[in-house]
């Protein structure tokens, strides 16, 4: 959608694809589907749907125009691996992303199992690519820990979990092929709530295992005033290029 984002961990989305559907816990107060849905029937507008699904090719190419290196975060306002989004053309996203490998693309799904099988097959040349971070979803234990092991399963080159809105203690948590921990409380006007000894529990297991993490946000009904700070700190966290290179 946006050259400039205000989402704390990349610096640009890139939206090909509009609209998604819900799959687990950690999307009954979808920010998407809220944002979408305001501007229903309103002509002209790129939500004028809603928060239907339906492909936007004339967006494929949009990466390629932008020169600067950026991190560009893959469909913040969908699913790239949804079920009736095609084969061939999620083929042609992660064909765009090869080509443009000045930026660094960061795609977040939900859909694992599809994910997984994809870059096991016809995607694994995108699997492959340093530039291309593949990640996975976390709300909870019964959701989340699946996707990371199909995650970890499809051996991309840098694989990474969003865990938010953390939903629960996830308590141990092996992240063995995994180089890179986001974490963050759900905001909004309903966001449940994030206790502070889970996040404590995902930092110490990150830096035991040497993994990068980033603190996002505590969110709630105001976000801007519970900040992003973990016990005094920042944590603003990525995988390091020595690691990717090794």
């Amino acid at each position: 959608m946006s050259e400039v984002s205000k989402i704390e961990w990349t610096d640009a989305t890139w939206n090909p694809v509009r609209g998604c559907s819900k799959v687990s816990p950690g999307c009954l107060h979808c920010y998407a589907e809220t944002f979408s849905e305001r501007f229903r029937g309103v002509p002209g507008h790129p939500f004028e749907a809603g928060f239907d699904l339906r492909l936007v090719p004339e967006k494929l190419q949009e990466p390629l125009h932008w020169t600067k290196p950026k991190k560009i975060f893959v469909n913040s306002m969908s699913d790239l691996f949804h079920e009736r989004i095609p084969d061939d053309y999620i083929d042609r996203v992660c064909r765009v992303m090869l080509q443009a490998d000045w930026h660094i693309f960061q795609v977040l799904t939900k859909r694992a199992d599809r994910m997984a099988a994809l870059l096991q097959g016809k995607l694994r040349a995108a699997a492959d690519a340093g530039h291309i971070w593949w990640g996975v979803s976390v709300e909870n234990r019964k959701h989340g820990i699946p996707r990371i092991d199909k995650l970890r399963n499809a051996r991309p080159t840098v694989a990474f979990l969003s865990i938010e809105p953390l939903l629960e203690d996830l308590g141990y948590v092996s992240f063995h092929g995994i180089e890179w921990v986001i974490v963050g409380g759900e905001s909004g006007p309903r966001a449940r709530a994030m206790r502070p000894e889970w996040v404590r529990n995902i930092r110490n297991l990150c830096q035991s295992q040497k993994v990068a993490f980033f603190f996002k946000q505590w969110g709630g009904v105001r976000k801007r005033s519970t900040g992003r700070s973990l016990d005094g700190r920042t944590y603003d966290e990525f995988p390091t290029l020595e690691k990717l290179e090794a």
